[in-house]
């Protein structure tokens, strides 16, 4: 596949892709590349420069690791606060993922030892807990295995 950049002779840019260069003029020779804006068939290619990737051995030197992959940091009071708040409930509960129902429920029944816990809960379990007197909230943030 191939992207090109066009333009109309009404000074309408656009882009489109193709399946090849060949594909291109076959199309545009047939009438069939056309302005999505006013339809003129009269569409010529823009200077482009090409998406070129460097090797992944040319991309960092051998001797210097790659830099962990983090997220990008908070730009405002609000991302700040809700960053702190993350840090809070990882660095004093535990994560139970999936089976966070299971545990909250058990520890409420008392078949379970108490402790702070956060996970995860389809809406209609986190309201049937709710519902039953176990005291959950929902985190204003996602577990870091879904965040991108």
């Amino acid at each position: 596949m191939i992207r090109y950049n066009l333009k109309c002779a009404q000074a309408h840019e656009f882009d489109s892709w193709f399946q090849s260069a060949g594909a291109y003029e076959t199309l545009h020779a047939a009438g069939h590349v056309t302005c999505p804006v006013c339809g003129s068939e009269q569409v010529e290619k823009l200077l482009m420069a090409p998406s070129v990737r460097p090797a992944r051995s040319a991309a960092l030197p051998p001797t210097q690791p790659p830099a962990p992959r983090t997220l990008s940091q908070p730009q405002n009071d609000r991302e700040q606060a809700l960053a702190a708040l993350r840090a809070q409930v990882e660095a004093n509960s535990e994560y139970v993922g999936m089976n966070f129902v299971t545990e909250a429920r058990a520890m409420h029944d008392g078949t379970a030892p108490e402790r702070a816990i956060y996970g995860e809960a389809r809406p209609e379990e986190a309201k049937k807990l709710i519902e039953d007197g176990v005291p959950v909230a929902p985190l204003p943030f996602l577990p870091k295995r879904k965040a991108n």
